[in-house]
């Protein structure tokens, strides 16, 4: 058992590379690191800290379009709080069709400290090349020649919760500097893969550190009952992403902005109104409501209260059983789904129907949350200079202008894109259509630029 605890500290650091979680890499090593890679790259083995070796692996490996390390043979000798493997290694690295391969043998040593082993020495020994060994240089120029952005997994507490986001880094990134950062949320029910992770890289390649992440109940966060959609939750996440966000070093925590697409957008902005500490807040094709708007989606006034019957019931049910009720999220054919309609970006493989999205879970108790939540009487409170997007095809329009005319601030702006498409199937262009997603993303970092 204590032998497959190394391996597996020694595998954290490998899987960490290949999925560029450099807070994984990081946690997988002491204070300071031994590190020998000079039988491949020549030089003097040097003493470094696990920030040192995560910013220089950062630093090289996005110039591939992806890495896979595979180790085996592992040879493991423990005593006491040492311990020393001896394993070999293949690494492959791909980039425009091509791959260059690496293999050879490894030694590392372990320390076990507060009951975690953690790498203290690790030195590789080549033993083969394979491949384009050219590769190495054509990465490293993409890097220098700023032609590509990077995106690290990062994972952040929201309360007591493990959340997972991708986090985006601009092609001109300088680790010495502090940069401007900004919190991107999709739509309800949705996953960091689909519109926040498209407008997070889309602003990352306009000069901006972005995070777009799994709300809790979703995708590869944490919390239970899984696809249980709370505004209330939801709009607290969002504070402890800027929370995480202003503790890294690489971000000025005075200059951290928001982005959110439709119902992210309610969760942005009644977080917004609450924490100061957001400095600027864009919107597109927001969907707010009140308790007279959800009648028109969700079946008049006795359709609304049929749901949250419904929820009240299933929350009863889970909290005596743990059993949770679920309906699809989207269906043409489903009255009781989430989303009943032919609304295609859920609905089609080529745009928001994700493997990592599920269409057939939507926690029936989430009905009591999405119903009764009005996010209206948060714009007397927000402060924070504020552009909203929108058209007379997107959802809901008029209570985006409502919203917009009762912030607070002086410092706003409506942007109104013209449409011949009828509401709400605009709404759904501005969450994957190169022209909408083109105006949104101009607008937002001119905003952005601007306030932050």
């Amino acid at each position: 058992m204590e032998n497959e605890r190394i391996v597996q500290s020694i595998k954290n650091l490998f899987e960490g590379a290949d999925e560029r979680d450099w807070q994984k890499v990081r946690s997988s090593m002491v204070k300071t690191v031994l590190l020998d890679y000079t039988s491949m790259t020549g030089g003097n083995p040097a003493i470094q800290t696990p920030q040192q070796i995560a910013e220089a692996w950062a630093a090289f490996l996005p110039g591939f379009d992806k890495t896979h390390h595979q180790l085996w043979g592992f040879d493991v000798n423990a005593k006491e709080n040492i311990a020393n493997v001896h394993y070999t290694g293949k690494a492959d690295h791909f980039t425009n069709n091509e791959v260059w391969t690496v293999e050879g043998t490894y030694e590392t040593e372990l320390q076990k400290e507060n009951n975690q082993w953690l790498i203290a020495k690790h030195k590789f020994n080549l033993t083969k090349q394979s491949g384009n060994i050219s590769l190495p240089v054509i990465a490293t120029q993409l890097i220098q020649t700023k032609k590509i952005i990077t995106m690290n997994k990062v994972k952040f507490q929201s309360e007591g919760l493990t959340l997972t986001g991708n986090m985006y880094f601009p092609a001109n990134f300088d680790a010495a500097k502090k940069h401007p950062a900004i919190v991107v949320s999709g739509s309800w029910t949705t996953v960091k893969e689909q519109m926040a992770g498209l407008y997070a890289e889309r602003l990352a390649k306009e000069g901006f550190i972005t995070l777009a992440f799994d709300f809790r109940n979703f995708g590869e966060s944490e919390g239970q009952p899984r696809f249980y959609e709370s505004p209330a939750l939801k709009k607290i996440d969002i504070k402890n992403a800027v929370t995480f966000l202003g503790n890294q070093p690489e971000i000025d925590s005075e200059r951290i902005g928001a982005f959110a697409v439709c119902a992210g957008a309610m969760y942005t902005l009644m977080a917004a109104a609450e924490d100061k500490r957001v400095k600027a807040v864009v919107t597109t094709a927001s969907w707010l409501h009140d308790s007279e708007a959800v009648k028109l989606f969700y079946g008049g006034e006795e359709g609304v209260q049929h749901r949250i019957n419904a929820g009240l019931a299933s929350k009863k049910k889970f909290a005596e059983t743990g059993e949770v009720d679920y309906v699809p999220s989207i269906s043409e054919t489903d009255p009781a789904a989430a989303m009943y309609g032919p609304y295609d970006y859920y609905l089609n493989p080529n745009r928001g129907a994700v493997p990592q999205w599920s269409a057939n879970k939507f926690a029936v108790m989430s009905w009591v949350d999405w119903l009764t939540t009005n996010p209206m009487p948060s714009a007397k409170k927000l402060t924070a200079p504020t552009l909203m997007i929108h058209s007379d095809g997107a959802v809901l329009p008029q209570y985006t202008k409502n919203y917009f005319n009762d912030i607070v601030s002086p410092n706003k702006k409506l942007h109104w894109v013209e449409t011949k498409l009828q509401t709400p199937f605009h709404q759904f262009n501005f969450y994957d259509q190169e022209q909408e997603v083109t105006e949104a993303v101009l607008e937002a970092t001119k905003w952005f630029k601007t306030n932050l």
